[in-house]
């Protein structure tokens, strides 16, 4: 039921009453049951749900605000970069922060996997994002040499990041070991794969900066926490190790892990101090989509407008008078000739952002048309638009579909996505509670890929 439940009893000899059993398994609080079919499955499983008792000794505190949780958690903190010129307390300056909180994979279909061990050969189908990483991880799992371990990556419900796809195949592995010469068909439930996967973790972000009398930014400091983005491998990092009789505790260091990607700033700014937190908090999270770069890109684009409007001076030509690189001020450049004829209806607005990828990679300017509605204050995307210098362009088409993809996630992580819990557990375990974003409601993407062939 929760993160920290251990199993205390259950009752095996009702099991067969209410389905077909070929084998239960229990090792610790990892309780299996190998049915013929999925349906004798899914019912044993209901009645071992409803009658198993389970003892919970970790609860979650949520008795306060996200922000102030996580800032309470703090385990470490690195200073990333210090500025030549410390930062004037005195000055007048413009301070803000921001909040992401905790979001989910939500992989359409729930994770599988098929596993067969027969004559000491293990072998595993899955969706995993690598097959020769999760055969070394399986192989410390189930004690069997990885060079008798077979995994072949197929094609399942995504992968990208991680998200349970490598649960299922150790669970699928762990219960095939213990009934050989079978193949063992193991999927997730949409409540196990909402509440069971690792996330994205939650972030807090506080911005400060001083304007110069010309606007220009003469100092900025960014003030980060955040928790792991990316634990695969880590001892204990699979749901089935911290279950097992002899459990392998798990310890995630979140430092260094992506929490500070993009979070110093593009532009040219002098004086930077960017100072990392890192949290252990209260959710399993690993890596998903970009890292941190989409909250720490968040804070950082929407600041630059907050700095913009004091300093008086339009959004576009803020951003382009602070950049020097050639192929960032071009994708801005193009994205304003292109919206610049945008006529907008009541309670519409237009909003930009740019990024250069971990600050070394591809280029992107994007707009946002959206429409606020004036009760509710509802949020609706009317339009999205990016102009994009990725250099060297092999497959256009695979490029334009990268981006609409990653915009359409945005912006239902933007507007929609949130990871629920109490002191329970995870309180968010199907899509009326993970809502995201519907295709109905998905807006028109436009995509323009700068050619650079030399690049």
């Amino acid at each position: 039921p929760s993160y920290g439940a251990r199993l205390l009893s259950y009752d095996e000899s009702s099991l067969r009453n209410s389905a077909t059993v070929l084998k239960t398994i229990v090792d610790g609080s990892f309780v299996a049951v190998i049915c013929e079919d999925e349906y004798e499955a899914v019912k044993a499983q209901k009645h071992l749900s409803e009658q198993v008792k389970w003892s919970v000794t970790k609860q979650i505190s949520v008795n306060t605000s996200m922000p102030e949780l996580l800032k309470s958690l703090t385990v470490e903190t690195s200073q990333v970069r210090n500025a030549p010129v410390p930062f004037p307390e005195e000055s007048r300056h413009v301070k803000a922060s921001y909040y992401k909180p905790y979001v989910m994979h939500g992989s359409i279909a729930p994770s599988c996997a098929v596993a067969r061990y027969s004559e000491g050969l293990l072998e595993i189908w899955t969706h995993s994002q690598g097959a020769y990483p999760l055969r070394d991880f399986i192989s410390r799992l189930v004690k069997i040499p990885a060079s008798q371990i077979h995994v072949t990556c197929i094609r399942g419900s995504g992968c990208y990041g991680h998200n349970g796809s490598d649960d299922a195949a150790a669970e699928a592995a762990l219960i095939a070991v213990s009934f050989p010469g079978r193949h063992i068909r193991l999927q997730w439930s949409r409540e196990q794969e909402h509440a069971w996967e690792p996330y994205g973790t939650a972030m807090y972000m506080e911005l400060e900066a001083i304007l110069a009398n010309d606007g220009r930014i003469s100092h900025f400091r960014n003030s980060i926490w955040s928790d792991a983005h990316y634990i695969r491998g880590a001892k204990g990092y699979l749901n089935a190790e911290v279950l097992r009789a002899n459990p392998v505790e798990r310890k995630i260091n979140p430092a260094g892990s992506g929490g500070y990607r993009n979070a110093d700033l593009y532009y040219e700014v002098p004086n930077q101090t960017i100072t990392a937190n890192f949290f252990a908090g209260p959710l399993r999270t690993s890596n998903l989509r970009s890292l941190g770069s989409y909250a720490n890109l968040f804070a950082v684009e929407s600041f630059m407008d907050e700095l913009a409007l004091q300093a008086g001076i339009d959004p576009f030509e803020f951003r382009i008078m602070h950049l020097k690189d050639e192929r960032a001020i071009e994708v801005l450049v193009r994205l304003k000739r292109i919206i610049s004829h945008i006529t907008k209806e009541n309670n519409e607005g237009i909003g930009i952002a740019f990024s250069r990828y971990k600050n070394s990679a591809a280029y992107i300017a994007v707009a946002a048309q959206i429409k606020v509605h004036p009760s509710t204050f509802k949020i609706k995307p009317v339009k999205l638009w990016a102009v994009v210098d990725a250099g060297e362009v092999i497959s256009l088409d695979s490029v334009i579909n990268q981006i609409e993809g990653g915009m359409i996630q945005a912006t239902s992580w933007t507007l929609l996505e949130e990871v629920k819990f109490d002191e329970q557990g995870i309180t968010s375990r199907n899509w009326a509670s993970y809502p995201i974003l519907r295709f109905n409601d998905v807006p028109e993407v436009e995509v323009e890929v700068i050619s650079r062939p030399n690049e």
